[in-house]
């Protein structure tokens, strides 16, 4: 699995290898860095970048917005881990472990949205979805709402506003969500075919 950065970030790709590692290949001044670290003992299955900016920066200049890189991973040690990386150190590190999976991390999707919450959606091979959310009033801390399908699943992909999720799976269907004004997540559709 592959992910290239949000554009404000700088040419930024993430590499998620089956042998546990990350790779982040930077490119800048007409040449390309390259960092590798582990990231997940059993294998990681998922990479997906954060958005540039902190949630809520554009309704209101909050101490700490800014240019962000974070990306979120999935493992088949059936955690999601955020990785922050540090200007000073040049490094990228775990700032948080989200548990609750029970089976293989397959994968991970940050949402594009900045408006107010950060959302990341992980697809696993226990048959749920887990959504989880951050509050920009405290951005390091996340709960989950968790939805239950009766198949393994594959994929899950924000639609560019972020708002709403497409999750893949093995019954060959591809389900629609939107959260509701309850902050419930419900199906908007099926697709079959």
């Amino acid at each position: 699995m592959v992910s290239w950065s949000p554009h404000e970030s700088g040419c930024l790709l993430a590499c998620a290898s089956s042998d546990g590692h990350v790779s982040v290949l930077e490119f800048r001044d007409n040449s390309w860095t390259h960092q590798i670290f582990h990231a997940h003992g059993m294998g990681v299955n998922s990479v997906s970048w954060a958005p540039a900016a902190s949630p809520g920066s554009i309704i209101s200049a909050s101490p700490g917005s800014g240019q962000l890189r974070r990306f979120a991973t999935g493992g088949s040690d059936n955690l999601v881990k955020i990785w922050d990386y540090s200007p000073e150190n040049k490094t990228y590190s775990v700032t948080k472990l989200l548990e609750g999976h029970t089976e293989w991390v397959r994968d991970v999707s940050w949402s594009p949205s900045i408006l107010s919450k950060s959302y990341i959606a992980s697809a696993s091979q226990d048959k749920t979805v887990r959504i989880w959310i951050s509050e920009p009033s405290n951005p390091t801390e996340w709960t989950s709402q968790q939805l239950e399908f009766d198949c393994v699943l594959w994929r899950v992909s924000w639609s560019l506003s972020g708002n709403i999720l497409a999750v893949s799976g093995g019954d060959n269907k591809v389900s629609l969500w939107k959260e509701n004004l309850k902050g419930q997540w419900d199906k908007v559709k099926d697709i079959e075919e």
